[in-house]
């Protein structure tokens, strides 16, 4: 099992089936935080909808089609980063995340994304990284933004909310303009 840490404190892992029951446990300390950010489909209620959520990950990491990684904090889990979509034959992917409010602040999703993006460009040759979120999800944007990701636009009313179709940014980050640092690569 591979861990990689991202603070003295912190470390980024696998996010595997048998996380179940710690999945469920973090997703009630963080579902009313998370629950207008991210599908309906990924905050699980119960043990059965956890491992459900897990599950297609683990096949679409099999699949070389996405995956999904943990941030433990202090031996806790506290959010986590993943590929939505993971296309080599095209070279895009769909990098998210989501994290609870108890370790907000730390720039542990940062650190965590940026890891999976770098692995991502350099590893596997993805072009192109994109970020989706909603509008209006501030700490979303930052992120991208010091992911050195560039706005490209909006897509109005393409995703069914709680209070009607939401309007969604798409970020991107293509391989040339990639630094593990954030920002734009420095020209040559």
């Amino acid at each position: 099992m591979f861990a990689s840490p991202l603070t003295d404190a912190a470390e980024l892992r696998p996010l595997s089936p048998w996380h179940a029951e710690e999945f469920l446990a973090h997703l009630d300390r963080a579902r009313t935080h998370i629950a207008p950010w991210v599908g309906a489909s990924f905050v699980a209620t119960d043990l059965e909808s956890a491992r459900r959520v897990l599950r297609r990950y683990a096949e679409k990491w099999a699949a070389d089609a996405g995956g999904i990684w943990g941030i433990w904090a202090g031996g806790t889990l506290v959010g986590g980063v993943m590929f939505v979509s993971f296309d080599p034959v095209s070279g895009v992917a769909e990098a998210g995340c989501w994290l609870e409010p108890a370790a907000e602040g730390r720039g542990l999703v940062t650190r965590a994304a940026t890891r999976i993006v770098d692995w991502a460009i350099r590893e596997r040759g993805i072009h192109r990284v994109e970020w989706r979120t909603s509008v209006g999800n501030v700490r979303s944007v930052a992120v991208a933004r010091r992911l050195g990701m560039r706005h490209e636009g909006t897509l109005r009313e393409v995703v069914p909310g709680p209070a009607g179709r939401v309007d969604v940014e798409v970020w991107a980050v293509l391989a040339g303009q990639w630094s593990p640092t954030g920002g734009p690569r420095a020209s040559a």
